[in-house]
């Protein structure tokens, strides 16, 4: 292996390509462009009010908050999340008071803001507000989930995009420009090296200043033994976790099981517990399907018992052929909702008693006050149906299951519509 740089420089090759202006910047013309309203606005007039940038790693926030600053001239003061606290806050804070005495204007950058806790985002408030600071915060994460209210108030709000194979293009393309040779990769390799870059610019280039030391080209096999896939982005705890998770339940739902098989997948291939994801098929199979298929919740629990018994990676085939199972099966959501019509009732009758011909009385007194009188043993009836009512004195009697015309719930429906008709022949409805 040649010497990895033409120069001596110990700068990482993702800090030599930071752009220098705006216009440098790849992937995000939906912000940057002269077009976009509130940012030329801002610019125009050589002022910021505070922004939250919220995208992806390596999509350029750190090097948009920099430029930013160099734009309208204020003093840029970055601090990350991670590693700072309040009593480092307060000591920016009182430089930034100094500097503003002085006629000069602060930026606080605060990278990873998701991490501040609620007390750490309040301090910021007073100080944004009396502008001792302009703060411009990056998040990987929801800012709607992860910052108070009264900061968001604050703050306008940029989304940034992830990197597609375009801009990683442009960013190789640089590099190469920079250094002064081409990348010694294959086609396919170089395409490779775009996927496994996974839309993040800053590890792209990483990856890219290893590649340049290698003394011959290498094609995509070699290129996957060299390098390691990034891992893709994905928080159990926070957004990401959540919004795979709905993409999974939603492609069962629409029955489309290629598409659920895939974010099954895409769980998985991030680290995804196998535990949480079997226990969301299993409520799946309960809601979502129900009767219509009663075979499918014991489907889900053969097969989330079937992981806990081999383990990863050979359980996860189970659940692979659960996620087949639930997306091929016949849809109802008619036991949820009987569920929560019959829960909304009950809290609303309150503690109303049974009706006395359906209580035992296994004593003198119970018997002569009538508890048990009338009741009919259905066993006893020439259909085995009595058609009596279970519902508590002074209640209508309520229907709150309604099984539709799919899968098994056909043959359910038929047989409530029988005992409907029988309960009015019992009671002389029937005209």
């Amino acid at each position: 292996m040649s010497s990895l740089f033409e120069d001596d420089s110990h700068t990482p090759l993702p800090e030599r390509l930071r752009p220098k202006n705006l216009s440098e910047v790849v992937g995000q013309p939906h912000i940057l462009s002269y077009n976009n309203g509130i940012l030329t606005r801002m610019l125009s007039k050589k002022r910021l009010s505070s922004i939250i940038l919220w995208g992806p790693p390596g999509c350029g926030k750190t090097t948009i908050a920099r430029l930013l600053a160099d734009e309208v001239g204020f003093y840029f003061e970055p601090v990350s999340a991670v590693a700072s606290g309040v009593a480092d806050l307060r000591k920016i804070f009182d430089a930034a008071r100094k500097r503003k005495s002085m006629g000069e204007n602060t930026l606080l950058f605060v990278d990873e803001i998701h991490r501040f806790n609620r007390a750490q985002q309040d301090v910021l408030l007073p100080y944004i507000e009396d502008g001792t600071v302009v703060l411009i915060g990056a998040t990987t994460e929801n800012p709607s989930f992860e910052l108070n209210g009264a900061l968001l108030s604050r703050c306008q709000i940029f989304i940034l995009n992830r990197l597609d194979d375009e801009a990683l293009e442009t960013l190789l393309q640089k590099a190469e420009s920079y250094m002064k040779r081409a990348l010694p990769l294959t086609d396919k390799a170089r395409e490779a090296l775009l996927h496994m870059a996974d839309a993040d610019g800053r590890y792209l280039l990483m990856m890219a200043e290893e590649l340049f030391g290698l003394d011959k080209p290498i094609d995509d096999k070699e290129l996957s033994a060299f390098i390691q896939k990034r891992r893709p982005l994905y928080d159990k705890a926070q957004e990401g976790h959540y919004n795979l998770m709905s993409a999974l339940h939603k492609s069962l739902r629409g029955s489309d099981a290629d598409a659920a098989l895939y974010w099954f997948c895409r769980m998985v291939d991030a680290g995804e517990d196998p535990r949480y994801i079997a226990r969301r098929l299993t409520r799946f199979a309960s809601e979502d399907i129900g009767l219509a298929d009663p075979t499918a919740l014991t489907f889900a629990i053969a097969s989330w018992q079937t992981y806990e018994r081999l383990g990863s990676p050979e359980g996860e085939l189970a659940l692979a052929q659960l996620v087949l199972y639930l997306g091929t099966a016949p849809k109802s959501n008619s036991g949820y909702m009987a569920f929560g019509e019959a829960m909304r009732t009950a809290k609303e009758t309150g503690s109303l008693m049974p009706p006395k011909h359906i209580l035992n009385a296994p004593t003198k007194f119970m018997k002569e006050i009538g508890y048990g009188e009338g009741y009919e043993y259905d066993h006893n009836t020439k259909e085995g149906f009595s058609g009596q009512s279970y519902f508590p004195e002074g209640v209508e009697r309520k229907s709150f299951y309604h099984p539709i015309e799919r899968g098994f719930e056909r043959e359910i429906k038929k047989r409530l519509e029988y005992w409907s008709e029988l309960r009015k022949t019992k009671k002389g409805e029937i005209k």
